[in-house]
């Protein structure tokens, strides 16, 4: 994909807003300057947090536990299936594609405590920060962090660091959250660094410019009424010609390119072949990858999570995609699947794995693999989330691995938080509810995401059109909960749902234990 014909097909993004980073909103600093949780650190207890720590509570983000799974289980692209005695670990991953999950569900209370500890470690930082610099990254992570906690439990606890242990937090209802979470942004954004290949996993002006405009398209959604979480919602024009500024910003970076093969941003090497990761992780597990603060993070779950005992890559037999997700993509579709070079020899493809499995012979050939009763391993679109056996469901393959990392748990993978395919959808939403384009249309943006995945273009395009290519082209990047729920889709049936769900489900419950410790949480409505 050449440089060239996004700049063109984007340059309506230049608009004339009156919108400057470095004006900041209405909210007063001393109400609210601060944001934490109860922690064990405060004055006295210990050392500062160090911004390494708060980059480092982006970690828990990258797991098959907790946040991804609440992402992506309780949506049509993921599902946990119980196998006999296999994964059935309490109902844990039943409840979230069931949407019967409660306040003492064991993911939703642990993710709650770590996005919560990320916004703590980052706060902490920036107000104890004596470099300007680093305060700025602070900021910008103070925000990310609270952008999670309000998107997934609509409420957000605050206390400033320099808080007493005794004092509880205040908490802000998603609407004042939203407000300030944008007033970080914009207060930090024009004073981090721009982004270059060896910053991708730190502040830049680019990722607080991405997480702004995800912020403005879900205002809506994040300003709707608390005992009508569902909505319809109502998008605002001059919204979404703010979501077209922020990306315009991110556009002007003529070093952040679409790649032309969609695969070389998930691949083993894409460390080396990736030009769209905005802000993401590294597993970086032999220094291999310079620019990280903190410890690094895995990615070899996202391939065992699906893949069989006996596979060339033997992992955990667990998660399936639903079939109605997997035949939405089309026949010729790269994402769907693709043999890349030199990876036929592990008998896996990138995208889906569906069929007879193989795996190398241990002469340069393939064999079938078989299940643990001898049967062959053929994986099949029909799939139980209660009763399934060890080979029924469609398995995933989105990070492959190579046989040197197979072998090792040596992988060096980048991890993608923000991803500029996803700012030309994001553009493509924000003209269909009432953006102004200059010289193209939303067609035009789906287009070239199509196309570089190996799709016909569209003639013209509607809202269930984009949402479609979302999904298809950010599975398993977290956005599929997020995106189902701005469209109005999220609680509709899927596979294994067969009924809609309750429209307060689109926020996750405040945990029994967290309403405990802090009466002035109280919690969301329908629970």
């Amino acid at each position: 994909m050449k440089k060239n014909k996004l700049v063109i097909l984007l340059s309506f993004f230049v608009l004339m807003l009156s919108i400057s980073c470095n004006k900041i909103n209405s909210l007063d600093e001393e109400t609210y300057g601060h944001i934490s949780i109860v922690t064990a650190t405060s004055p006295g207890g210990g050392a500062a947090a160090t911004l390494a720590a708060a980059y480092t509570s982006l970690n828990p983000l990258v797991s098959q536990y907790g946040y991804q799974a609440m992402q992506e289980h309780s949506t049509d692209e993921l599902l946990g299936p119980t196998r006999g005695t296999d994964w059935d670990d309490f109902g844990t991953w039943r409840k979230l594609h069931a949407h019967t999950w409660d306040a003492s569900h064991n993911q939703i209370n642990d993710v709650w405590t770590n996005l919560n500890t990320g916004v703590y470690n980052a706060g902490a930082v920036y107000e104890t920060g004596a470099d300007a610099s680093i305060r700025f990254e602070a900021q910008f992570l103070r925000a990310f962090f609270a952008f999670t906690v309000m998107d997934n439990y609509g409420q957000v606890p605050y206390r400033s660091y320099f808080d007493p242990v005794s004092k509880l937090p205040i908490v802000y209802t998603r609407s004042q959250a939203y407000d300030f979470i944008e007033k970080d942004l914009l207060a930090c954004a024009d004073n981090l660094p721009t982004w270059a290949k060896t910053n991708r996993f730190r502040a830049t002006k680019e990722a607080a410019y991405f997480l702004l405009a995800k912020l403005t398209l879900n205002k809506a959604v994040y300003k709707q009424d608390p005992k009508n979480p569902a909505g319809p919602y109502t998008f605002d024009a001059a919204d979404m010609n703010k979501v077209l500024l922020y990306l315009s910003k991110i556009q002007s970076n003529s070093l952040l390119t679409l790649n032309a093969n969609y695969w070389d941003n998930f691949k083993w090497d894409n460390y080396n072949t990736a030009n769209e990761l905005i802000f993401g992780r590294s597993c970086n597990n032999d220094n291999f990858v310079t620019g990280q603060l903190g410890s690094d993070v895995d990615v070899q779950w996202l391939t065992a999570m699906g893949s069989h005992y006996n596979d060339w890559f033997g992992g955990w037999n667990g998660f399936t995609t639903t079939a109605d997700f997997y035949n939405s993509f089309g026949a010729t579709d790269i994402r769907k699947g693709q043999q890349l070079s030199n990876y036929n020899k592990t008998g896996f493809v990138a995208g889906f794995r569906v069929g007879q499995q193989v795996k190398p012979d241990g002469n340069g050939g393939l064999i079938n693999v078989n299940d643990r009763s001898g049967s062959p391993l053929v994986f099949t679109p029909n799939v139980s989330l209660f009763f399934s056996t060890e080979a029924l469901g469609i398995r995933t393959n989105k990070y492959p691995l190579n046989d040197d990392e197979r072998q090792s748990f040596g992988e060096k993978h980048d991890f993608h938080f923000f991803r500029l395919a996803d700012v030309v959808l994001m553009a493509a939403e924000a003209i269909m509810r009432g953006g102004t384009g200059a010289g193209v249309t939303p067609v035009s943006l789906v287009n070239i995401i199509r196309q570089r995945s190996g799709q016909t273009t569209l003639t013209t395009a509607t809202l269930d059109d984009i949402l479609a290519e979302r999904g298809r082209e950010l599975y398993l990047e977290a956005w599929r909960r997020n995106d189902l729920i701005r469209f109005g889709k999220f609680n509709q049936p899927v596979n294994e749902r067969s009924l809609a769900s309750p429209g307060f489900r689109v926020v996750y419950p405040i945990p029994t234990i967290a309403i405990a410790s802090n009466p002035n949480l109280s919690q969301n409505f329908g629970y």
